[in-house]
């Protein structure tokens, strides 16, 4: 196991009393600091009734409006800027396949402070100055590979820069090169270990000590199959861009049982995603934050549409969320029942004879909507092996989630890899 012994930053080493009024004062500051740059929230907070002054304690943010995407893409490009143009150090838009591209921006203090996270997250999962660190979270359109390679340098790290794909390349890289840490999707992890396999290179005997997964959901059950086929910890870490990026919360190497959430930059809400009420800490709901410290665009309850629950701090004072194993926009209503990919995960993981490799198929039979489980068989599997697979899943799925789904076991390397994050559903629905 990963060495988890190493000071704590001055954040870290706040006690939970210390926390609550510091938290209390950024939060505050925060607010006025939307209320009076962004004429959005002046609005949103006027139609609501309340003020920047009104938010005397941090359950009176409960008072004050939702943000959600749609605001952002209206405001598009700069209408969520709180500072003038010449303040904002750099600009990420998003791919806007699905709307109007979402624009945040960052000062020169705001890529400060994500460095500083993403170094408090590179050192909670283990790793350590003079480490070097294989970034494949891509350097395209959005944050995740730039946070990533800032923190791994803020933190002393040396970084390997790997755009999304090039597969046999990376693999390759990471036999010559030797790093202890990979930071990557865990849906692109499996990529590369099916590479290495195709090489005959042992994953097990690699360098690389410590996984950093995030940008998608995924499961206790694809843990298990990562750290015990690579031979390393793999721990979990959040982020989303309209946030800041990743470096929102962390899992600790030594706990692995859950993200801490750096609450004294982001503070979090679990709401019901229907009604938007506030839930307490331990009733699962989704995940609203509120940005404290940034400056070129705050956020004030943002929605970000994971589904997940708040529970006390362990390895450290800030509060933690659950891994998130879904999103509000994931969800698959299947005859009335709700339905989430990274269920069937934990139900394929778990087949002998079955590779990690699914998908998800959804069509139309007659009025009724219908999904097909496609998962990949692995090489050693024959057709009794198989065959039971296939009825083993469709059983498991009945008996779990409640709804009947028919399962195919195809060919070995026949489905749709990873390349960054995974395309789980794919709609074949009239009309999708």
């Amino acid at each position: 196991m990963t060495d988890a012994a190493e000071p704590l930053d001055t954040g870290e080493r706040l006690d939970a009393g210390a926390l609550r009024v510091l938290q209390s004062e950024r939060l505050r500051a925060s607010l006025r600091h939307a209320y009076e740059h962004v004429p959005f929230y002046r609005e949103a907070f006027e139609k609501a009734g309340v003020h920047p002054d009104d938010c005397r304690s941090l359950a009176d943010l409960a008072r004050f409006p939702f943000t959600t995407k749609a605001d952002l893409r209206e405001n598009y490009p700069y209408g969520m800027f709180a500072v003038p143009q010449d303040r904002v150090r750099r600009i990420h838009a998003s791919s806007g396949t699905t709307g109007r591209p979402t624009v945040v921006g960052y000062t020169d203090g705001d890529l400060s402070l994500w460095a500083d996270m993403v170094a408090r997250s590179i050192r909670a999962a283990g790793g350590r100055p003079g480490d070097k660190v294989h970034v494949a979270y891509g350097y395209g359109l959005f944050t995740g590979g730039l946070g990533a390679h800032y923190g791994a340098e803020r933190l002393g790290c040396t970084v390997i820069p790997a755009s999304g794909g090039m597969t046999a390349r990376q693999v390759q890289l990471i036999q010559d090169l030797e790093p202890q840490i990979i930071m990557v999707t865990p849906s692109y992890m499996l990529t590369l270990l099916d590479e290495f396999e195709r090489q005959g290179v042992d994953p097990r005997g690699t360098s690389l000590r410590v996984g950093i997964f995030g940008a998608e959901p995924w499961t206790e059950e694809m843990r298990r199959e990562i750290e015990e086929r690579f031979a390393i910890d793999a721990v979990d870490i959040y982020g989303l861009s309209e946030v800041i990026g990743p470096g929102v919360a962390q899992e600790c190497v030594e706990t692995k049982d859950g993200l801490h959430i750096w609450e004294d930059h982001f503070f979090p809400e679990i709401v019901d995603p229907i009604t938007g009420e506030v839930l307490p800490d331990g009733e699962e709901g989704e995940l609203v934050f509120t940005s404290l410290t940034k400056e070129a665009m705050p956020v004030v309850r943002y929605r970000t549409r994971d589904l997940t629950r708040l529970l006390p701090g362990t390895a450290r004072v800030f509060r933690r969320m659950e891994k998130v194993t879904g999103r509000s926009d994931d969800m698959v209503i299947l005859r009335g029942v709700n339905l989430f990919p990274t269920q069937i995960e934990e139900i394929v993981l778990r087949t002998p004879g079955v590779a990690p490799h699914f998908q998800l198929r959804l069509t139309r039979e007659g009025r009724l909507d219908a999904l097909t489980v496609r998962a990949e068989a692995r090489p050693d599997a024959g057709p009794e092996v198989r065959d039971t697979a296939a009825r083993a899943i469709a059983a498991a799925v009945k008996d779990g989630i409640g709804v009947s789904v028919t399962v195919e076991i195809v060919e070995p390397e026949s489905l749709e890899r990873s390349v960054g994050k995974i395309r789980r559903i794919v709609d074949l629905r009239p009309g999708r």
